[in-house]
């Protein structure tokens, strides 16, 4: 099972949309079975309908991936979503990962949405 393991939505700072600040905003993603699973096809989603789709990723059985929103090179442990603009709202928000087939695998709510 694949889950999201951890969300830090607000950049810590000022929110001065340099790289190093947007990529202080991630979402984690955790393999919690022993078998690694690849990622291509799957997607990231937030409220508002931003996506980042995952290439060919592979994840190690018990391994966490951190999927960052600015731009940098990706790697085992770390993605970039390539961004100039915050994705997460720092107030409220949900994360949503979807596999391949675009069945949801899991979502993280934080805060209180108004609508």
């Amino acid at each position: 099972r694949v889950e999201i393991s951890r969300v830090q939505a607000d950049s810590p700072g000022r929110d001065d949309h340099s790289n190093r600040s947007l990529n202080a905003e991630w979402v984690e993603i955790t393999n919690t079975t022993r078998d690694a699973i690849n990622l291509r096809g799957w997607t990231l989603r937030d409220d508002d309908g931003n996506r980042y789709r995952f290439d060919s990723v592979r994840l190690a059985g018990r391994a966490t991936i951190r999927i960052h929103t600015g731009s940098g090179r990706d790697s085992r442990t770390d993605l970039f979503q390539n961004r100039r603009d915050y994705v997460w709202d720092n107030k409220a928000d949900t994360a949503t990962l979807r596999d391949d087939r675009g069945r949801t695998v899991d979502t993280e709510s934080w805060g209180r949405r108004h609508h």
